[in-house]
């Protein structure tokens, strides 16, 4: 019988030496965390380390006597998983509730970043520093501190952000959290929400950086800070404003994108020559329009800087730069003006200092309008923004502004209005054959023009998985570009303002001066293969909301 035994025992009849390694695994594995809950307990107030150590190990002896008792190994198995796992899971949910949120365990953004090792991490952070407002380089402050929080969720979200190439960044609050969306090449895409704690360590973070009071939250706040990355230093902005449901922040990435060339517009080549033009007129008036954020500032921007500012004295007049100019007088009409002067009279100001080119933004209303003609009939130059959705709306509003014709028609140098079309990927662009209804809605040549190009779709590599595109992010867009409707008045055109009764007839007779349409200019860039068909439809939808004759009324 004894030698029957010893054989079953050789042959693993009673012992199965899988189950056993198995066995030796998970009683090993339990240990070190009683350890860990045991430490991990100390470093935690409101948590009693003791208590907690035992119930996981006394969780850990049932489950191992239950499992030695039960005849079947699986479900002995299953015991024990359970009661462990089951009191672990307990005591980190109640840590969890007593932590900060980067010092949180089982979470999503701790197991993915216990997917990237601790050089990588180092090595990320290397390049990447915070520079205040004064100057100063924000070490790495120490972990388990809000300080620390504050300073890696602006470093996750910065990071992504300029990755992203996201111009600027917005937080909205809302009853549960924060809405947080990204502006990239004009457009808004939105991201994950944030939740108001997190959110708490952002901003006390980020006014930190930019000097601000990290007390105030109702009063509107500005300020700046830096990024240096790579030895690159960032600019960016930080805004901040109280509201009912809580505090509003704008993160605004600070670029020299206001200070491009006229070459870099995206003007045609006659466009670009009868706005050339302007560096030998003396005297006149040239009106940049545009609606909200169609880049009227940049283009306004580049034609002062068309003119040498070393030959010539230039100023502008602004209620907010966009940027610095060099070598150019920049004035701001500053809230503190208003109670003792208007917008009109600190334009006549300017002009009194004698500069022979002046750059005039948001002009809107008449007595600005009359300074800035009485201007250009005393040998001045002068640029001025509107806001409006054509030429012709343009046209419109300068004319009742001014209030005569005669003056209109003697100091008018042309008109010029735009939009900001967003720029086909060159990496992942697909073109593609439409069919003839869209060549003839839009009267495309379909002989000349075989293929149009659009937004490339999501790539998928062999495995399923999503492929992004690493030029543009996968949005499809890589930078802006302006398509202008341009109109430069000459004796006839002038003639034209003095005779027409309305402002459709003015219309037609720019049309029959080969003026095209922002529609006919965005069409050679959409055939040139650099614009989609659906971004000038999106583009120029504000102005075709409203009719021709709408628009001629405005």
């Amino acid at each position: 019988m004894v030698d029957v035994l010893i054989a079953s025992v050789a042959f693993g009849g009673y012992i199965s030496i899988l189950k056993l390694i198995g066995f030796i695994l998970l009683f090993f594995a339990w240990l070190p965390l009683v350890s860990w809950v045991y430490n991990d307990g100390k470093a935690i107030e409101e948590i009693n380390e003791m208590t907690w150590a035992g119930i996981v190990l006394g969780a850990g002896v049932a489950g191992v006597l239950v499992w030695l008792l039960v005849p079947i190994y699986i479900v002995g198995v299953l015991f024990y998983l359970i009661a462990v796992g089951g009191a672990s899971l307990v005591y980190v949910k109640q840590r969890n509730a007593r932590v900060l949120d980067f010092d949180r365990v089982l979470t999503i953004d701790h197991i993915k970043s216990l997917l990237v090792s601790k050089e990588k991490k180092l090595e990320a952070l290397k390049g990447f520093q915070f520079v205040t407002a004064n100057k100063n380089v924000i070490p790495m402050p120490e972990p388990r501190t809000s300080e620390y929080l504050g300073y890696k969720i602006t470093y996750d979200l910065l990071n992504d952000a300029m990755w992203r190439r996201a111009d600027s960044v917005a937080f909205s609050p809302t009853a549960q959290d924060y809405q947080v969306s990204y502006s990239v090449d004009g457009a808004s895409l939105k991201q994950p929400n944030i939740v108001r704690e997190q959110m708490t360590y952002l901003i006390h973070f980020l006014k930190s950086l930019a000097d601000l009071d990290t007390k105030e939250k109702r009063k509107p706040q500005k300020g700046q800070f830096k990024v240096r990355k790579n030895k690159d230093d960032i600019p960016w902005e930080v805004v901040t404003a109280g509201s009912t449901a809580g505090e509003q922040v704008r993160l605004k990435h600070i670029t020299q994108e206001g200070m491009a060339r006229l070459t870099e517009l995206g003007l045609m080549p006659e466009q670009q020559e009868q706005l050339n033009a302007f560096r030998e007129a003396g005297q006149g008036i040239f009106i940049v329009s545009g609606p909200a954020k169609s880049g009227v500032t940049t283009t306004l921007y580049a034609l002062l800087r068309n003119h040498d500012a070393f030959l010539n004295s230039v100023s502008t007049l602004e209620r907010q730069p966009s940027g610095q100019l060099p070598n150019i007088t920049q004035n701001v009409f500053a809230l503190s003006d208003t109670g003792t002067t208007t917008f009109a009279k600190k334009l006549q100001a300017v002009i009194r200092m004698g500069p022979d080119i002046v750059g005039v933004a948001d002009c809107e209303d008449a007595e600005t309008a009359r300074v800035a003609c009485a201007a250009a009939r005393d040998g001045k130059l002068v640029y001025i923004t509107i806001n409006a959705d054509s030429v012709i709306q343009a046209l419109g509003k300068w004319l009742k502004f001014v209030g005569d014709k005669k003056i209109v028609a003697g100091t008018l140098l042309g008109v010029s209005n735009q939009r900001l079309l967003r720029i086909l990927c060159d990496e992942c662009k697909q073109a593609y054959a439409p069919d003839k209804e869209l060549f003839r809605k839009f009267n495309i040549n379909a002989e000349k023009t075989k293929v149009l190009h659009r937004a490339g779709k999501v790539q998928y590599d062999k495995h399923g998985k999503p492929s992004t595109c690493e030029h543009c992010q996968g949005t499809g867009f890589y930078g802006r570009t302006g398509v202008f409707e341009l109109v430069t008045l000459n004796d006839e055109l002038r003639k034209v303002i003095l005779r027409s009764k309305s402002l459709p007839e003015m219309g037609t007779q720019f049309r029959r001066a080969k003026m095209l349409y922002l529609q006919e200019q965005a069409l050679r860039k959409v055939i040139a293969g650099s614009v989609s068909i659906n971004e000038m439809i999106r583009a120029l939808s504000t102005s075709k909301s409203k009719t021709p004759n709408q628009q001629n009324k405005e």
